[in-house]
């Protein structure tokens, strides 16, 4: 069975993602496509990488922590499913913590810029 390759351009056109995107994914060692000839060529491991790495980054993930969790998909050790699930909620977690504080200071900052506004409003009726 011929398994499916993707260009470099099929792969960031799929992702609405630049080429130099993908090349910098490589240079992190998150890629690894194979070559024919002088093009890159991506399999369907890369192309799961790169929807695990752009899902990470859009949950706010660093590409360490990324590379992390990647290392743990490809582990062979029997437990590596409940090591990776662990490794993965206690991220989730921080990231959650983290969203929630920041979500609380905004909170914060709103109320104060909108009682500086209403001030602002109120001095220039009175004046």
């Amino acid at each position: 069975m011929e398994q499916k390759l993707w260009t470099i351009s099929e792969l960031a056109d799929e992702h609405h993602i630049s080429a130099r995107t993908i090349r910098f994914y490589e240079d992190k060692g998150l890629l690894e496509p194979q070559r024919v000839g002088t093009n890159r060529v991506y399999s369907y491991k890369d192309h799961a990488r790169l929807k695990l790495i752009l899902r990470g980054k859009r949950l706010g993930f660093s590409l360490e922590e990324i590379r992390e969790f990647i290392g743990l998909y490809n582990t062979e050790l029997g437990s590596g499913q409940t090591v990776q699930l662990q490794f993965l909620l206690k991220n989730v977690q921080d990231k959650v913590r983290v969203l929630q504080q920041q979500q609380l200071d905004i909170a914060m900052t709103l109320d104060e810029l909108m009682k500086i506004e209403s001030e602002c409003l109120n001095r220039l009726e009175s004046t």
